[in-house]
């Protein structure tokens, strides 16, 4: 395998693979870097150009757009709020109170700097799973996927910082959100008000964009002001860089969250994104300055976004099964390249599943470094006027939202969501919650409708079920325990005061 790997380096490492690989770096970075796109999107620019190609060269190039897509998105994450595609939901949280600081540079640099130590990670997880991950893959069936689902809702209530109840009311509402248009398994249509538009839902971007980028941009004409509060800057790439540096376990554990995430078919990017998020906090002995500009906040899901890339290449190329739209369109990709996705990715083309490997770890040092380089001057975006930037912003919001299905529903729902977005924004109601509802509503619905219809109830005493739970329950009293203390201590306080 080892002999193998060297030989598929040096074809990957050929002046002209590489110089296909820095293009797809590049094509990734842009599509990123524009709000509400993703690797979808990329993958669809892309496979037009392949035909012709021998195999490493057009791997090389794809390989090369999907490996820096997360690294990419994390620009208009930090700087404006918007997340960039659907796995760099959670950065926001964080990220964008660091640029209102002043400190976006701080935030890109480190953001950028453990996405490459994950997409590496993940590269590493691939390479050393492609002959073991059969089982792992089969031994999951839609009960153990539906407890994966019901985890990721689990973090609900850690994400609403200081209002718990306020956190699953607004995580049930995404839920309910989710169920709009058709349901799975049955010919029903939901919530639709015979509107041809909501039969298919609503797109996931016009959702967050809505929730996250149009209150913002309000907000920041209504101040006159900038991001950056106060007109400066504050922070550096090199500081950025020494704040990872410092959460060195972090980092690995959130690679290696995102890499085993990722190995599970149907997670999403944003369902890793929002785990990652909560088992960062989860585990940090102090929690208070998250969602107000804690650096660890924006490492933990920055690290598993990469990382989950490789971990999702493992059922892509050893069952042909893809995780998300990205690596389904590498499947057919790898078919117009003369490549069978499956078994015979091990065996007849083992030198193709190689040098995806190597692409996809050096094109995360590529993307990384590129961004890295250009951090400083895009943090500057941070200190131009509200009203200069924002209705440019606007306008890349409003295309990005309506690309969704190129349908002017998709405008008309932007505005609408932006308004409730704005109401629970002044209200200090809890937004992410809401969006993790949604993302997870159809997978929840999904996988419990399987489970139901061939166990019964009896998949309730799985062994798999069982130990999901128990990590359920352990996250959930994990989160909520500290808070518990905290009101239990103020209230000692209180009333000793008033003794």
């Amino acid at each position: 395998m080892f002999e193998a790997a060297a030989q598929a380096l040096g074809l990957i490492l050929q002046l002209d693979r590489l110089g296909w690989m820095v293009l797809g770096c590049a094509v990734g970075l842009v599509v990123g870097l524009l709000p509400g796109l993703g690797g979808t999107v990329g993958m669809s620019i892309l496979l037009p150009f392949i035909f012709g190609m021998d195999p490493y060269s057009g791997v090389a190039l794809l390989i090369g757009m999907a490996a820096v897509i997360h690294t990419g998105d994390t620009f208009p994450a930090v700087l404006i709020g918007v997340p960039g595609s659907a796995g760099s939901q959670a950065t926001i949280v964080d990220g964008y109170p660091l640029a209102r600081q002043g400190k976006a540079a701080t935030a890109l640099s480190a953001a950028f700097f453990v996405s490459m130590i994950g997409g590496i990670f993940g590269a590493v997880v691939l390479f050393g799973t492609l002959s073991v991950a059969r089982p792992l893959v089969l031994a999951l069936g839609s009960p153990e996927l539906f407890m994966l689902a019901i985890f990721g809702l689990s973090m609900v209530g850690v994400l609403s910082v200081g209002s718990p109840l306020a956190g699953v009311v607004s995580g049930l509402a995404g839920l309910l959100i989710g169920t709009i248009g058709g349901a799975p398994g049955v010919p029903v249509y939901r919530y639709t008000f015979d509107w041809l538009y909501l039969f298919d839902g609503i797109p996931l971007p016009v959702l967050a964009l809505g929730l996250f980028a149009v209150p913002e941009m309000l907000d920041l004409l209504a101040q006159r002001g900038q991001i950056a509060q106060g007109a400066k800057l504050t922070g550096s790439r090199l500081e950025g860089i020494r704040e990872a540096l410092r959460h060195k376990l972090l980092i690995l554990r959130s690679a290696a969250l995102g890499s085993a995430l990722g190995i599970i078919p149907g997670i999403g990017g944003s369902v890793v994104d929002w785990i990652a998020y909560g088992v960062t906090k989860q585990t940090a002995r102090d929690r208070d300055n998250f969602g107000r500009g804690d650096i660890r906040g924006v490492i933990g899901p920055e690290s598993a976004n990469n990382a989950k890339e490789g971990g999702a290449l493992v059922p892509t190329l050893i069952f042909g099964i893809p995780g998300s739209g990205t690596t389904a369109m590498l499947l057919g990709g790898l078919v117009l390249l003369g490549i069978e996705p499956g078994p015979s990715m091990i065996k007849e083309n083992l030198d193709v599943t190689l040098s995806i490997v190597w692409s996809l770890a050096l094109a995360n040092v590529f993307g990384a470094v590129a961004c890295i380089v250009c951090a400083g001057w895009v943090a500057r975006a941070s200190v131009i006027s509200a009203n200069r930037l924002v209705p440019f912003l606007f306008i890349i919001i409003t295309v990005a939202a309506y690309q969704s299905t190129r349908n002017w529903g998709d405008i008309i729902m932007l505005l609408v969501i932006g308004s409730v977005g704005w109401i629970m924004k002044q209200a200090a109601w809890p937004r992410a919650p809401l969006l993790i509802g949604f993302v997870l509503s159809l997978v929840t619905e999904r996988y419990l409708h399987l489970s139901m219809s061939r166990y019964g109830l009896e998949w309730l005493t799985f062994p798999g079920v069982l130990i999901i739970l128990a990590m359920i329950v352990i996250a959930l009293v994990a989160g909520l325990l500290p808070d518990l203390r905290r009101r239990l201590a103020q209230a000692r306080a209180a009333s000793e005061g008033r003794s």
